[in-house]
C-alpha cells in the first residue's frame, strides 16, 4: 500500500514518538516521564508510611489487657483467678446477668452422696474434710424426714461409704434392728439384746482403756463413770432427778461393791443399797430404798438377764462397726431408754478415746431418747466434745417438732434439746408434712423458697443446710445398697401376699429407704 504523503512518519523505538522530534526533545520527554513515575512512587510510599504511623499512634493510645492479666486493683478477667471486689445480690437479680448461675458445691473431696439437683453435678459430703477446710466447726448432723422419705438409706450410705476411708461406726442403740444386717455386711458386729438371748452386758465393766491414761487417772475416771451410770439408770427408772441423800446412798453402795470384787455387777450394787454394810450410817438403807428398788428392775424385774451379770460379749473398738440391736425389747420406750443408757456407758470409754480415730455415732429414733434427762445430758456432752474426740454424731428424727415435746417451755431439758440442733451445722431435711412446715422453717431459719420445697420432695431428695449454704440433692444408691438398706421388705411381702379383692393386681415396686 502506498503511503499518504500528508501523514507524519512514525519511528518505533520502544514507544511512540511524534514525527520529526529531535533527539534532545526525546530525552527531555523521557526524563520528564521518569520524574513523574518517581514522584508517583514516592507519593505512594509516603502514604504507606503515614498510614503505618497513624496505626502505630492509635495502637499506642489504646489500653489492651496483657496476656497474664493486669496486676493490682485494676485486675480484670483473664485465665487467672478474678480478683475484683465481690458483689452480693439475690439470685433473682443476678439471674439476668448470669442466667446459668449455680452453686459450686462442696468440692470433690468426701463421700459421694448423689446429684445436686440445681447444678446437675455430683454432691459429696464428709464432716471431717469440711472441718479440716474450715467450712464447718461442728461435725454433728441432724437428719429429719417422714416415714418413707429415704432418710434411713441416706444415714446408712453415709457411714458405710466412710468405712473404706478408715472411719468406724458405733450405734449405741438400734430400736428397730435396721442396722444389724449392715453391721454384718461390712465386717462388724451386731449385739442383739433380748430376753432369752445369750448376749449379756455388764455396764460396770472397765471397758476400753486408752493407752495414754496412767493408773491413778484411769481409776478416777472409771469410778466417776460408774457413779454417773448408776445415777442415770436410777433417774430413768424413777422418772425424776435424784435427791442428795440418794446420791450419797448410791455412792456408798458402789464403793462397797467395788471394794468386794474387782469388777462389780448390778445385783451387788442393789444389795448394798437395800442392805448397807454393817458399820455404815443406819439411815443409808432408808435413804437409798427408792433407788435400790428402781435398780432392782434391772436385776429381777422385766429387764432381768440383760445387765445383771458378767458380760458374755466383748466390745471390740477395732471393728469397722458395732451396733446394739434392741429390737427384741422395743415394745416399751422406757425400757429402750434404760437399755440405751447401759449400752452408751458400755461403749463410752471407747467413744471418748482421742486415739480411737474418726468415728460415726448414730442415734436412731431420737424421739425415744430425748424424753429422758439422763440420756439427753449424756448425748449433749458427747456432742460438745465431738471435735476433741474425732466423733461425728448423727441424730435421726421424723420431724423437728419433736424438739418441742422435750420438757416444758423454758426448762433445762428443752434447752439441751435445742442445743443439739444448734451444735449441728449440717441439717438434712427430707420430705415433711404440710402441718410441720412452720415448726421446721422456724427451727432452721428456712427461706420461703426452701419451705415450699419440703412437701414436694421425692424419695431420696433432701434439702441440705451446711453452715451458710443450702443444697437440694438426690441420694443415689447402688443396687446392692438398695437391697441391703431396704426397710420396707416386710411391708411389701405382706402386700404381695394379700389376696383380698381390694388388693391391686400388679406387683408393688420395691422402694428403698424408710
Amino acid at each position: 500500500m502506498a503511503q499518504d504523503p500528508d501523514q507524519p512518519t512514525v519511528h518505533i523505538t520502544g514507544f511512540l514518538t511524534p514525527s520529526g522530534e529531535k533527539r534532545r526533545q526525546r530525552r527531555t520527554r523521557r526524563a520528564a516521564t521518569e520524574r513523574m513515575r518517581g514522584e508517583a512512587r514516592r507519593a505512594k510510599r509516603d502514604r504507606s508510611v503515614a498510614e503505618a504511623n497513624a496505626a502505630r499512634t492509635e495502637a499506642g493510645s489504646v489500653q489492651y489487657l496483657p496476656a497474664g492479666g493486669e496486676a493490682g486493683p485494676a485486675a480484670l478477667r483473664s485465665y487467672r483467678r478474678l480478683r475484683v471486689p465481690a458483689h452480693q445480690d439475690t439470685s433473682a437479680a443476678l439471674a439476668g446477668a448470669y442466667p446459668f448461675l449455680a452453686e459450686g458445691g462442696l468440692g470433690s473431696e468426701g463421700i459421694f452422696v448423689g446429684q445436686d439437683l440445681y447444678s446437675g453435678g455430683s454432691f459429696v459430703y464428709d464432716p471431717w474434710v469440711l472441718y479440716a477446710k474450715g467450712l464447718i466447726t461442728a461435725p454433728n448432723i441432724v437428719l429429719a424426714g417422714i416415714v418413707g422419705s429415704g432418710k434411713s438409706s441416706l444415714a446408712k450410705s453415709l457411714y458405710t461409704r466412710s468405712i473404706p476411708f478408715g472411719r468406724r461406726v458405733y450405734v449405741p442403740g438400734d430400736p428397730k434392728g435396721e442396722h444389724t444386717a449392715v453391721a454384718e455386711a461390712v465386717g462388724g458386729r451386731a449385739i442383739v439384746l433380748g430376753h432369752g438371748l445369750p448376749a449379756r452386758l455388764n455396764p460396770l465393766d472397765e471397758g476400753h482403756r486408752p493407752s495414754h491414761i496412767p493408773d491413778s487417772e484411769w481409776a478416777s475416771q472409771l469410778a466417776a463413770r460408774r457413779r454417773d451410770l448408776i445415777g442415770a439408770l436410777t433417774e430413768t427408772v424413777l422418772g425424776r432427778a435424784l435427791t442428795p441423800v440418794e446420791h450419797t446412798a448410791i455412792d456408798m453402795a458402789l464403793r462397797s461393791a467395788v471394794s468386794s470384787v474387782p469388777v462389780p455387777v448390778l445385783p451387788l450394787v442393789v444389795d448394798r443399797l437395800l442392805a448397807p454394810d454393817p458399820g455404815q450410817d443406819e439411815r443409808l438403807a432408808e435413804d437409798g430404798r427408792m433407788a435400790g428398788h428402781a435398780l432392782r428392775r434391772l436385776v429381777a424385774g422385766d429387764l432381768a438377764g440383760l445387765f445383771d451379770g458378767p458380760s458374755t460379749v466383748r466390745f471390740d473398738p477395732s471393728l469397722p462397726m458395732v451396733s446394739l440391736d434392741l429390737s427384741r425389747v422395743a415394745e416399751n420406750n422406757a425400757l429402750v431408754s434404760v437399755l440405751m443408757t447401759c449400752a452408751s456407758a458400755w461403749m463410752e470409754s471407747a467413744l471418748l478415746d482421742p486415739d480411737g480415730g474418726q468415728r460415726w455415732v448414730i442415734y436412731d429414733e431420737a424421739w425415744r431418747l430425748m424424753s429422758h434427762p439422763s440420756l439427753l445430758r449424756r448425748m449433749d456432752a458427747q456432742w460438745r466434745l465431738a471435735r476433741h474426740y474425732g466423733i461425728a454424731n448423727m441424730l435421726i428424727f421424723h420431724k423437728l417438732s419433736d424438739l418441742d415435746n422435750v420438757g416444758d417451755a423454758g426448762s433445762a431439758m428443752r434447752s439441751l434439746a435445742s442445743s443439739l440442733l444448734a451444735n449441728a451445722e449440717t441439717r438434712i431435711i427430707y420430705r415433711q408434712e404440710s402441718d410441720q412446715l412452720g415448726a421446721t422453717a422456724a427451727a432452721l431459719g428456712l427461706t420461703g423458697t426452701e419451705r415450699k420445697l419440703l412437701p414436694g420432695l421425692g424419695t431420696g431428695q433432701g434439702l441440705w443446710q451446711i453452715k451458710g449454704s443450702s443444697f437440694l440433692t438426690q441420694h443415689q444408691l447402688h443396687p446392692d445398697e438398695a437391697r441391703l438398706f431396704d426397710t420396707s421388705s416386710k411391708m411389701e411381702r405382706v402386700s404381695r401376699g394379700s389376696s383380698t379383692s381390694d388388693a391391686p393386681s400388679e406387683a408393688i415396686p420395691p422402694v428403698s429407704g424408710r
